[in-house]
């Protein structure tokens, strides 16, 4: 007996998938030529990352494809739907309960939090104790999504309370007005690292457990050998800190453990 009129439909969704798939497999696999690939992409990247990597990211690109255009937009939440609708090529974050399950995602660097001031600020000359830390002002930021909780939690844990001063909803926010006052402002270390040019970081003055920033992208994109290509030069510059050698011309893959979140 014929399928019904929905179930046909149904069922032509799920042949098309396996003839798509099937004839992934047959077809023969492409090369991509750096030198003539003209195309852009789209990060959707935290406060810092630009200030921090872009530099490097953009050397590398501009040396093995120039032809290839990045554009960064800030991410100011944990939405999964510009990289679902293609809006998006790549993301930058922290992988964790809020992460949609079906992205794929690579670990890029560890990072933790630190106490920033302005150059010449007690905290920066002195070894900074917990009296002293909650002793200051702060600058806070808060934003969806971002685990800056986490710093009020350990630091309670501690018996330390921050003083709050002011809240902002950025990193680069917190550190001008830190820059310029004596507040203290408390940011990811590596994260950050282009923004707080002539300031002083300190560690913080009890136990916090560090974090792992991440690259993410849609699976859609896994035999996209551009933007795998992609991914191969941001996990490299990433993975370079900014004071080391520059990154290698010709990195290694990523991608190496398994492309799950």
């Amino acid at each position: 007996r014929a399928p019904t009129w929905p179930r046909a439909v149904e069922l032509r969704g799920q042949v098309g998938a396996l003839v798509d798939g099937a004839n992934a497999v047959l077809r023969p696999a492409a090369k991509l030529d750096l030198t003539r690939l003209e195309r852009r992409f789209t990060l959707r990247t935290s406060e810092g990352f630009v200030e921090t990597f872009g530099p490097r990211l953009l050397a590398a690109i501009a040396e093995q494809a120039p032809g290839v255009v990045l554009r960064f937009i800030t991410k100011s939440d944990k939405e999964s739907a510009p990289l679902r609708e293609g809006e998006v090529d790549i993301e930058t974050g922290v992988v964790d309960q809020d992460t949609a399950p079906e992205l794929r995602a690579v670990p890029i660097f560890d990072d933790r939090w630190v106490g920033v001031v302005r150059a010449g600020h007690l905290l920066g000359e002195t070894p900074v104790t917990g009296s002293l830390y909650a002793a200051a002002g702060h600058v806070v930021v808060v934003r969806r999504g971002l685990h800056s909780a986490d710093v009020d939690d350990a630091a309670a844990s501690a018996g330390v309370k921050r003083r709050v001063a002011t809240i902002v909803n950025g990193f680069a926010s917190a550190l001008a007005l830190a820059r310029e006052t004596d507040l203290v402002a408390t940011v990811p270390e590596r994260h950050t690292e282009g923004l707080r040019r002539d300031m002083q970081a300190f560690a913080l003055p009890f136990a916090i457990a560090p974090f792992t920033i991440s690259m993410l992208w849609h699976p859609r994109m896994d035999g996209d050998l551009a933007h795998r290509w992609l991914r191969t030069t941001v996990k490299s510059v990433c993975s370079t800190r900014r004071s080391e050698a520059a990154a290698s011309t010709h990195p290694q893959d990523p991608e190496t453990p398994p492309e799950a979140a």
